[in-house]
């Protein structure tokens, strides 16, 4: 099964980026409360092996993950910011700002630069994005390839 996604690809070149104390990384275990926080907002593809790409990290409220963001593609001094998602009850709160803020930390943090890529409909996370510091480069297509599942 093929997934077509329009996208806005942004760099984040005059991002600033600040640790968040609040910030857990995620791990293997977290991956089933990742997918459902996935399930609830779609930021793009994510799978059950998407967290072995890259460092997770969430901020929790009341033990349950409430916000997540990732790192994903690596290439010659960048990384990819990925997998950005808020619940929807606790949008608005900054959690996502925060999250992304320290991925950009961890990534000055090894003097390399981060980007991003959002839909191109998400125009509340494209402005979230510039308010952080990142600009949009260019439009992109990709294409995600799946198993089709059997019912």
């Amino acid at each position: 099964m093929t997934h077509t996604f329009e996208l806005v690809q942004m760099l984040g070149e005059h991002a600033g980026g600040a640790h968040d104390p609040e910030a857990v990384t995620l791990a293997s275990a977290d991956v089933p409360e990742m997918l459902e926080l996935v399930r609830l907002t779609d930021p793009g593809p994510f799978f059950q092996r998407t967290i072995e790409l890259g460092r997770y990290v969430g901020l929790r409220r009341d033990g349950a993950l409430a916000a997540m963001a990732g790192e994903r593609l690596r290439f010659d001094g960048w990384t990819e910011i990925s997998a950005v998602c808020t619940a929807p009850s606790y949008r608005g709160h900054g959690l996502a700002s925060r999250l992304v803020s320290t991925l950009v930390a961890d990534i000055h943090d090894r003097s390399e630069g981060a980007f991003l890529h959002v839909l191109k409909s998400n125009t509340n996370a494209i402005r979230l994005y510039e308010g952080l510091g990142f600009r949009t480069r260019r439009g992109r297509t990709i294409s995600v390839l799946t198993r089709a599942t059997r019912d």
